[in-house]
């Protein structure tokens, strides 16, 4: 459903959203570029567009036994730690990405078993339970705040979604999982924006806006330290009614500049 057919139902009680996270893995070889993936055309949400690895968390994201399983436990709040354990088993479930390490420090860098992810996805295997069958730990703090979209008000399904920027893995090959996604690629940021201008790629306004933001670095160190030093502040987009046109805004000291979307030009 799009925000404009959306927005004609808003005097009903506003969904509550649900708690997501999204990561962006970046590289510098052989270029500065983001990891995306692209969705099925039958699932429900975002069809067929180009996304970041990311999703709803499951109960599991803050069972209290990941605390032997992690890195950073005591130097992020729980909430934060739920968040980010929920956006690392996306990034393994739909892209075969797996932040973690082992106890001498090494990177993980095997192959990402096709099988166990597809469990985790349904439910049938717990990521906790394949984390440690591994014998690595998450590397929570490898994952620096990007941003915090919430989807408007007037939308039937809301999600609150932190979206975290990390370096990827330099070992690992991204596979898609075949099931919510059905493509996977390593992509310059200044390419997503062509294609989305283009036509040639769907890609959603949330994503859209940090791809923009993405493509103001020069590389992932100075992505990951420009988001370091930028006030994290929510972003709730809202409607306005600007020279008779109805437009999706957003906060303008969210690092974004003035943004004023039209809403006939946003996609479905």
């Amino acid at each position: 459903m799009s925000i404009e057919t959306a927005s004609a139902d808003a005097r009903r009680t506003p969904a509550e959203p649900r708690p997501a996270g999204t990561i962006l893995l970046l590289r510098d070889v052989p270029e500065y570029q983001v990891l995306m993936v692209r969705r099925h055309h039958q699932i429900d949400f975002a069809s067929g567009a180009l996304v970041f690895p990311g999703g709803k968390m499951h109960p599991g994201d803050d069972d209290p036994r990941w605390r032997d399983h992690v890195t950073g436990w005591d130097e992020i709040d729980a909430t934060q730690r739920a968040l980010r354990i929920g956006a690392i088993r996306e990034a393994f479930e739909e892209a075969g990405i797996l932040l973690a390490n082992y106890p001498d420090g090494r990177g993980f860098s095997s192959v990402c078993d096709a099988e166990a992810r597809r469990k985790v996805d349904t439910g049938e295997l717990a990521f906790l339970d394949v984390v440690a069958g591994l014998g690595v730990k998450l590397s929570l703090t490898a994952l620096t705040v990007f941003a915090r979209w919430i989807t408007p008000e007037m939308m039937p399904k809301r999600f609150d979604t932190w979206f975290y920027a990390a370096p990827a893995p330099a070992d690992q090959v991204a596979i898609c999982d075949g099931h919510e996604t059905v493509d996977a690629e390593w992509i310059a940021p200044e390419s997503v924006l062509d294609l989305a201008r283009s036509g040639a790629r769907t890609v959603i306004f949330p994503t859209l806006m940090n791809v923009k933001l993405l493509a103001e670095a020069e590389s992932a160190a100075d992505c990951l330290a420009r988001a370091e030093a930028r006030p994290l502040v929510t972003v709730l987009p809202q409607i306005e009614t600007r020279d008779g046109e109805r437009v999706l805004t957003i906060p303008l000291d969210a690092g974004y500049g003035e943004v004023t979307q039209s809403l006939t030009e946003l996609r479905a």
